[in-house]
């Protein structure tokens, strides 16, 4: 059955690992992880977000994912990604959701307490794990020092933060962003930020907005069509760098979408005349659950399960 993202992150935070969440949007994703994570024996938490549920609807994804936490012979949790308000957050714990974030991080600094800590004394009591949200993940690359620091995390806010709401998890800003487009230059990652943030809060720590964009991935995209000039993700060094200072949960979304549509681009372009859904879907899962796989081993998950 499914488990909670604290009881999969207090392992990973005890042993020095950290643990992939994984977007998904429909029965191919989800079966790419739920496959690559029995290859690889490692823990997992399957993330949807409010626009996946958008998408496919909360009870089809809910249902699918509860049906391959009976299945999975590894801990498996069930995840809302950025939850942006209570009622969704409230509808995803009512459909059997293990964990849930709350991204107040929109918010200002007593807001966001409001609002998280309203979430946790909704989801405690009922066996759900938090992740709250401090800082945000937006163009800081070429910020002032001053925007900079509004943007990114602050170490002593954050102990704050999590001690007035009792969150299980916190998702910080240290200089990752969103999508396929990271970086104009240099990646710029604030690793001090993140040592002086692992000394005063003693929760596991989220990383957002960290795919690596991979060139295998993006140069087979772009060979069938993709228009995707100056892609640019979180190099895997800075990923190892980043969980040994304490980083225990890492959202992966992206590079599952470009794995997805590289290849669905390739089946395409050299077999005009195929029409069956699932030899054209059936090879971009084959190609997320690769991407999966190298996740796990990169984040130290693999082989964590008996």
């Amino acid at each position: 059955m499914l488990v909670t993202n604290k009881e999969i992150l207090s392992a990973a935070m005890a042993k020095g690992y950290a643990v992939g969440a994984f977007n998904i949007n429909n029965l191919e994703t989800l079966l790419a992880i739920v496959e690559g994570s029995a290859e690889e024996r490692s823990p997992v938490i399957v993330a949807v977000s409010p626009s996946a549920i958008k998408y496919a609807g909360l009870e089809y994804l809910a249902t699918m994912v509860k049906t391959a936490g009976i299945l999975a012979r590894v801990p498996m949790a069930l995840h809302l990604d950025h939850g942006k308000d209570f009622e969704t957050v409230s509808k995803c714990v009512d459909a059997g959701f293990t964990s849930v974030m709350i991204d107040g991080s929109h918010l200002n600094f007593e807001e966001n307490i409001s609002l998280t800590k309203r979430v946790v004394d909704l989801a405690h009591p009922k066996g759900v794990s938090v992740e709250g949200e401090l800082g945000r993940l937006a163009g800081v690359e070429e910020s002032t020092v001053e925007e900079r620091e509004a943007i990114l995390t602050d170490p002593n806010v954050a102990k704050e933060f999590v001690e007035r709401t009792g969150v299980d998890a916190l998702a910080v800003a240290i200089g990752t962003s969103h999508g396929a487009y990271k970086f104009r230059a240099k990646p710029r990652l604030d690793f001090e930020r993140l040592k002086a943030i692992r000394k005063r809060v003693e929760v596991p720590l989220v990383l957002h907005g960290a795919s690596g964009v991979p060139s295998w991935i993006v140069e087979k995209a772009a060979k069938y069509g993709a228009e995707l000039g100056g892609a640019k993700g979180i190099p895997d060094e800075h990923i190892k760098k980043a969980i040994s200072l304490g980083i225990t949960k890492i959202n992966i979304d992206t590079d599952l979408r470009l794995a997805f549509t590289g290849t669905v681009r390739e089946i395409l372009a050299t077999s005009p005349k195929q029409f069956d859904p699932r030899k054209i879907l059936g090879p971009a899962k084959k190609a997320m659950k690769e991407v999966v796989k190298a996740k796990m081993r990169l984040f130290g998950s693999s082989f964590r399960v008996p």
